[in-house]
């Protein structure tokens, strides 16, 4: 079982910055794969960036070169590193966690296991 905390949400200008924090609580963190998606308004839930559990990443098309995710397994946390933002970013951010079992990453929410409760993220024009 992994619970997720995610942190760092908040009001931002178009054009600043934000870091996302995600905090798993279980062991082996650094065998799971993880995830953030982002929810607007009235919309459907969507991939942002995702990293395996080697270290492998993938981004939405949305927030390539503009967003990047890492983690520390020391700390059994995972970032996201959001530069440039713009109002369509705005939503709230979830992080999601799977185990990890492939060497490339999961871009697909259905796949994911286990969520946080989301941050909010709203980017001003």
């Amino acid at each position: 079982q992994v619970q997720l905390v995610e942190s760092g949400g908040g009001l931002v200008q178009a054009g600043g910055s934000l870091r996302l924090f995600c905090i798993a609580s279980g062991r082996a963190f650094s065998s799971y794969d993880m995830g953030w998606f982002r929810q607007a308004p009235g919309k459907e839930r969507e991939f942002v960036a995702a990293i395996n559990w080697s270290g492998n990443t993938a981004y939405a098309d949305s927030v390539k070169g503009r967003f990047t995710i890492s983690r520390d397994n020391a700390k059994n946390m995972v970032y996201l590193q959001m530069n440039s933002l713009k109002p369509e970013d705005t939503a709230v951010y979830y992080c999601a966690a799977k185990w990890g079992t492939r060497n490339i990453p999961v871009i697909a929410s259905y796949e994911y296991d286990y969520w946080g409760q989301g941050t909010q993220v709203t980017v001003s024009s």
